[in-house]
């Protein structure tokens, strides 16, 4: 479905608080799809699951920056409505920026799972250099699922047939494409540390154990009580629903 900003937002539930769940940088809402049964049976309030701007089903809409996407999901909720994130990876990071008070929504507790929190110059300038590359065609659509799986970081965890990983792609002129728009790598390498320093809600920090984006050492420079998701890596949403959830219920209970 369409929401207000304009977004593709996949919702359920009824009441308060709401959850708004934030996908990572070249995935979608669909990534959400392992943990929603466990939101659906045990999240108190409504939930929301938007395709963030340049993302999935959602219109391209350069230029891409945290604060950007934070004003985009801001426009899905009632002024003085009461907002708990949860938010992988790039949706993480989102979800900080909102929580920061200048996108006039109430964030009571931000989730943060996954988010990189330390960018080296290389790293940079390589996510620069996608953004301004253009959108590579495929011939089939087999290749560019294998495409949009490795991108997303979800090769091996969802199946190429499965809806989640055909929301990832389209069909263009004969030819196939990733869904996202190649300028979304802009958001790469923003100053965390600053955007986490004007944050005016808790924030809690959680990563899967093997995950390589982020370290334990590193969350915990932000959050003494950050934790570590056994047996996952840096998608625990899709590979420990349950555990991440405790993380979650542990924070927001």
């Amino acid at each position: 479905m369409t929401g207000r900003a304009g977004l593709w937002v996949e919702e359920g539930g009824s009441g308060a608080p709401a959850l708004l769940l934030l996908h990572g940088l070249g995935g979608n809402a669909a990534v959400w799809e392992t943990l929603r049964p466990v939101v659906e049976a045990r999240w108190p309030g409504r939930w929301l699951a938007p395709d963030l701007p340049g993302h999935g089903r959602s219109p391209h809409a350069p230029p891409y920056s945290l604060g950007a996407h934070a004003a985009a999901v801001a426009r899905l909720f009632d002024p003085g409505e009461k907002i708990v994130v949860l938010g992988h990876s790039m949706g993480g990071a989102v979800g900080i920026t909102l929580a920061s008070g200048w996108f006039g929504v109430e964030v009571a507790q931000v989730i943060a799972f996954g988010v990189k929190l330390l960018w080296r110059e290389e790293e940079i300038a390589k996510a620069r250099a996608l953004a301004r590359a253009p959108a590579r065609r495929f011939a089939t659509c087999a290749e560019v699922v294998e495409r949009y799986l490795r991108v997303a970081g979800l090769a091996g965890l969802l199946e190429p047939h499965s809806p989640a990983a055909q929301t990832g792609v389209v069909a263009e002129g004969g030819e196939f494409r990733l869904a996202s728009d190649p300028r979304i790598s802009e958001v790469v390498g923003a100053p965390i540390d600053r955007i986490i320093a004007a944050m005016r809600a808790p924030l809690r920090l959680a990563a899967g154990a093997r995950d390589p984006m982020v370290s334990l050492e590193q969350m915990r420079r932000f959050d003494p009580a950050a934790a570590l998701i056994e047996d996952a890596g840096h998608n625990p949403h899709v590979e420990a629903p349950e555990r991440l959830w405790r993380v979650v219920e542990a924070a927001f209970g």
